[in-house]
């Protein structure tokens, strides 16, 4: 029901009504608000909606300049390393199954086209490769953890 106005005795009125008719749930919408009643789970149990408010963006305050300095101090680490990315959302795996040696550790030398993993993603197993030659410095990942696309998975100097 949508409604331009309605008084607060209006609205008593029709959920009187409405739970004498045994109306299981009752919606009302006027212009300012939006009120869901349903007599099933308590009685005439009312769940009122704030009104709707529009209001401009608020600007945000610019971050400390100690948080700014922590991710510049790993970049800086980074400098020079190549970042092996997740390609999809999956399950990682750092051996290819349960007792077998791990693919690569840190310190390892790889070569391109070395797998270095296994991603599950939807029961599949999917082999991801080294694309660099160089040196595993470090896996940014736990075993059997989950993997976010784009989460960097090893970071490898060339």
């Amino acid at each position: 029901m949508k409604l331009d106005t309605l008084s607060i005795d209006s609205l008593k009125e029709i959920v009187k009504v409405a739970k004498e008719q045994g109306v299981a749930e009752l919606q009302v919408e006027a212009k300012d608000f939006k009120v869901s009643v349903n007599f099933a789970t308590a009685p005439a149990a009312v769940h009122h909606v704030q009104p709707i408010v529009h209001q401009a963006p608020v600007a945000m305050a610019a971050p400390a300049p100690v948080a700014a300095a922590a991710p510049a101090k790993a970049a800086a680490n980074d400098a020079g390393l190549h970042v092996i990315k997740s390609p999809f959302v999956g399950t990682f795996y750092a051996s290819p199954s349960p007792g077998k040696p791990v693919y690569a550790k840190v310190g390892d030398k790889v070569k391109t086209g070395q797998p270095l993993c296994v991603l599950e993603a939807m029961k599949i197993m999917n082999e991801i490769d080294s694309d660099v030659n160089g040196e595993i410095v470090e896996i940014c990942v736990d075993n059997e953890s989950l993997v976010e696309y784009g989460q960097p998975l090893f970071k490898i100097r060339k």
